[in-house]
């Protein structure tokens, strides 16, 4: 299986102040195997990349190599060279490319993966220059937003700010299968809520902030604290201490945004209360809703809208209700109702998913029967079941999550991925049968922790393991 390997230094919101540790020549316990025989490439991911400095064998290369680059306050990348070519006479080909080509690509490869187009951004001048820089436009512009980009739970409680990691953060690429590793100081003091389009959603720990940060280029977006909130929930608190009020009903969240015109509305659905709170990049509070939604837990978050599902205790019908985050000067709207189905079509537990653009609706037809409809056909009551989703597969724990095959070889395509009695399971969407247990690791707690890297990616749809 190919892995690309990529490690980001430091992060950009704070300034690098000495050598990171994973350049010295000392090989640290925590750090990635690299692939054998490979070489990285060396190259500033500041606001203007320059050309690859050297290369450099990828065992035992030194830190006085790098380091007065490092002191100069840039930011590294070290990358595979197999992906970035550093010969001279590549570089003066692409600097060659008319400039209409070159944003041709550009686009094609934004598209794509963001870490796609800073690699054709670094190779050469007039690439930089003819292209936009994704710095200071990481949150503001989707175009930059590292969507199939998913934070990585270590297992073996090792938790994102745990001191045995030195503030580093690895991320998986649910398409490609590559990894990268961020240092993020801001787990000091900080722990992650969601994800919202790769976007980590955190929550700064002495004044309850929330805050939206890019992992690749450290931007951040600053929105109003939690604690504003407290005064206008009317909830019977006696049974916790107030030191926990946050931790147990506002950190359990659900995440959708919206990006208009230079403005960033962040729409908060909170599990345990079953409320909205919504908040832009300008408020200095935020507003809760003056409705409830108790009709569910929210299952996805996808394009500014949250969706949620309920299934009636009498009509035993399954009902699929929208919450649309507002756009800047709009009011919040209550859930709307846009789908039903029969429990003969759908039964309980339901998840959603976007798989390739298109929001999937999974739950039972029988005990034994797993069934997954387009949610663009109930909406239509076009009842027509999906037999094949092309290379991916679906993943599903508290919420549901789709990968390619090409991410890791080892998960079949056309398969969803569930846990039952603590084994992962498969079921075949073409063929309609389960296939057998693929191992026999145990997901109760963090210990012993995923023992393979499928069992890592499924601890992704649990927000409890980050």
């Amino acid at each position: 299986m190919h892995m690309e390997y990529i490690t980001i230094a430091h992060c950009p919101c704070r300034p690098a102040t000495s050598t990171p540790s994973f350049l010295s020549s000392r090989r640290s316990d925590h750090r990635p195997i690299e692939p054998t025989g490979a070489h990285i490439l060396l190259f500033t991911a500041d606001s203007g990349f320059r050309l690859p400095q050297r290369r450099f064998p990828s065992r035992g290369f030194l830190a006085d190599q790098v380091k007065p680059a490092i002191q100069d306050g840039r930011t590294f990348v070290v990358a595979n060279a197999l992906t970035v070519n550093s010969e001279v006479s590549a570089s003066l080909w692409a600097s060659s490319l008319p400039d209409d080509l070159v944003r041709l690509v550009a686009s094609r490869l934004l598209a794509g993966d963001l870490l796609d187009y800073v690699r054709f951004r670094a190779v050469c001048a007039p690439r930089r220059s003819g292209t936009t820089s994704p710095h200071g436009l990481g949150i503001f512009d989707p175009r930059f937003h590292p969507r199939r980009w998913m934070m990585l739970p270590e297992g073996n409680g090792l938790y994102p700010g745990h001191p045995k990691l030195h503030g580093y953060v690895r991320f998986f690429n649910l398409d490609t299968g590559a990894f990268v590793r961020v240092h993020i100081p801001l787990f000091e003091d900080h722990c992650i809520l969601d994800s919202y389009e790769g976007l980590l959603v955190l929550q700064r720990d002495h004044d309850t902030a929330i805050r939206l940060l890019h992992p690749f280029t450290g931007d951040i977006l600053e929105l109003p604290p939690l604690s504003t909130l407290l005064p206008k929930i009317h909830l019977d608190y006696r049974r916790y201490r107030p030191a926990h009020r946050e931790l147990v009903f506002l950190r359990d969240v659900s995440t959708a945004a919206t990006f208009a015109d230079g403005v960033v509305t962040v729409m908060l659905a909170f599990t345990s209360l079953y409320r909205v709170a919504v908040a832009t990049s300008q408020d200095q509070q935020w507003t809760i809703s003056t409705w409830f939604y108790e009709i569910g837990r929210p299952l996805l978050s996808s394009q500014g809208k949250t969706y949620l599902v309920y299934e009636t205790a009498i009509e035993r019908t399954l009902k699929v209700f929208q919450i649309d985050t507002p756009l800047p000067n709009d009011v919040l709207q209550p859930p709307k109702l846009i789908a039903t189905c029969a429990a003969d079509k759908l039964r309980e537990p339901v998840y959603f998913e976007e798989c390739d653009s298109e929001v999937l609706v999974i739950g039972h037809h029988a005990v034994s029967d797993i069934r997954v409809y387009k949610l663009a056909d109930l909406v239509m009551e076009r009842y027509i079941p999906v037999t094949s989703i092309g290379d991916k597969a679906i993943l599903i724990q508290d919420r549901a999550l789709s990968v390619s095959t090409k991410a890791s070889p080892t998960i079949p395509g056309d398969t969803i991925i569930y846990t039952a009695y603590n084994n992962l399971k498969q079921y075949h969407l073409r063929s309609g049968t389960r296939l057998p247990a693929m191992d026999q690791c145990s997901f109760l707690g963090m210990e012993p922790g995923p023992c393979s890297l499928i069992q890592h990616i499924v601890t992704c749809c649990s927000r409890g393991h980050w």
